[in-house]
């Protein structure tokens, strides 16, 4: 939904997934643009057009999206994941084409955070480790896009 400040009644509803969203983001490339991501029975990320209202394509990923965030710097997503896949994934919009999938946690990955320089991401799961990734760097190889720390517990 999109509320106004000026009403108690929501501006625009948006019900297209079939189980709870888990994820939302806006992109900071294209104003108006908003990813959201289901969950378990849903498994899909959408893209609506916010000053159109309109929904503009859907990409069923296999799995509960947990998470999900903009590059800074170009027009890629990365969404982490639950059941039934524990992965993360960089998309290159607006063709969703799955650049790199990087896997490391054994449980679901519930949180999501990007360095300030916009470079890096930091992931945390249920198997309670953080884990680091490379994955917007100026430098980019496919060997750099791995978890720079094996893991830190949280215990």
């Amino acid at each position: 939904m999109i509320w106004s400040l000026s009403s108690d009644r929501p501006v625009q509803r948006y019900s297209d997934h079939v189980a709870a969203v888990k994820a939302i983001s806006w992109s900071p490339h294209q104003h108006g643009l908003l990813a959201s991501g289901g969950g378990t029975a849903d498994r899909t990320i959408r893209f609506y057009n916010v000053l159109t209202a309109q929904m503009l394509s859907v990409v069923n990923t296999g799995s509960q999206v947990c998470n999900l965030a903009w590059s800074r710097t170009s027009n890629k997503l990365v969404s982490t994941h639950g059941y039934s896949q524990h992965h993360i994934v960089i998309w290159r919009y607006p063709a969703m084409t799955e650049l790199v999938r990087l896997h490391g946690h054994s449980t679901r990955v519930l949180y999501l955070a990007m360095s300030p320089d916009g470079e890096s991401i930091v992931t945390g799961a249920g198997d309670e480790t953080l884990r680091f990734w490379n994955v917007f760097s100026k430098v980019s190889s496919r060997q750099e896009m791995s978890s720079i720390l094996t893991n830190i517990s949280l215990r």
